[in-house]
């Protein structure tokens, strides 16, 4: 994972940046896959203290006790307000073995409105030597007032190639056909792929719930934890019945006799609007909605757009 997180734009700014003496006091870097934030953040830490190989300081910053680079909040912990007070008391010490000390701020889009306020006048004027390295998976969970305040890097979803990459390094035991599978329907966040290439049922419970055949599927599916992998098996399968059905089923990723036969039932025009509506209930889901809920009226919907167009066809 770790050469991953070092291919990003993020790690390799940030790095060049601290050898040429120019780096920023506060940096956001914005990443799409939350169950990583956390490990780019210290790979990027390492990088701003020049310590890419793997030396006692970077085994400190993996373990989180580095005396010069603090990680606010504990691991599966919010940045609450007494921790926001706690930092900023905390700044106020010098560095212990340099004259540089990092405050590392974890899943920043999880923080209220609040306490973001509290630390803006910590991050426009921070005392000398101290610097901030941010974590968020969403900018507009960012107060704006925060936004103008810091160095963004945006950190693009990785590619295909790379994701497969990564899998093959990770899990040699699983099939090349799984990790095609994986990787093309990650959205290039590395944390979805590693849940489809391990993940046997996934694409089978996509294709009965695009089938549209047992509302006992859903009702399965909606109790499922793996929400974004779920539903990115659902986008996949929709893109392969679309190469299926405009006579390029070369391009698919999942080549089986389910996918050729839900791509005859599926007029192009419903394919492609079915797309459109599973991207439209991804983005419900992630401000909250109901999981099960969500996808009950997205499987309605598609049944409607798929009648529509059969009619029109």
């Amino acid at each position: 994972m770790q050469k991953l997180l070092r291919e990003t734009n993020a790690y390799q700014r940030i790095g060049s940046d601290a050898r040429r003496g120019v780096i920023a006091h506060a940096t956001l870097v914005l990443f799409p896959d939350e169950e990583y934030l956390r490990a780019l953040l210290k790979e990027c830490a390492k990088a701003f203290f020049g310590q890419e190989e793997d030396g006692r300081i970077s085994r400190l910053i993996d373990g989180e006790s580095y005396a010069d680079c603090a990680f606010y909040p504990s691991a599966e912990e919010k940045l609450t307000a007494d921790a926001a007070n706690k930092l900023i008391e905390e700044s106020n010490f010098r560095p212990v073995e340099g004259t540089k000390k990092l405050f590392v701020l974890d899943k920043f889009h999880t923080v209220t409105p609040l306490v973001q306020n509290k630390l803006l006048k910590l991050l426009e004027e921070p005392a000398e030597g101290i610097y901030f390295l941010i974590g968020a998976c969403a900018e507009h969970s960012v107060l704006p007032t925060v936004l103008s305040r810091v160095n963004k890097m945006i950190v693009p979803p990785f590619s295909e190639e790379q994701i497969f990459g990564a899998l093959s390094r990770n899990y040699p035991e699983e099939t090349e056909l799984k990790k095609r599978q994986a990787a093309a329907a990650s959205g290039g966040v590395y944390s979805t792929a590693e849940k489809l290439a391990g993940d046997a049922e996934v694409f089978r419970l996509a294709a009965q719930y695009l089938a549209g055949e047992d509302i006992r599927a859903i009702r399965e599916i909606g109790e499922r934890k793996d929400k974004q992998a779920f539903l990115s098996a659902v986008k996949l399968l929709l893109r392969d019945m679309l190469f299926y059905r405009t006579g390029r089923e070369k391009y698919a990723a999942v080549k089986t006799a389910e996918t050729q036969r839900l791509a005859m039932l599926y007029p192009e025009g419903a394919i492609l609007e079915s797309i459109r509506l599973t991207d439209e209930a991804e983005k419900q889901i992630q401000f909250n909605a109901n999981f099960g809920q969500a996808l009950l009226t997205l499987a309605v919907k598609i049944r409607k757009e798929k009648e529509k167009w059969q009619k029109l066809s």
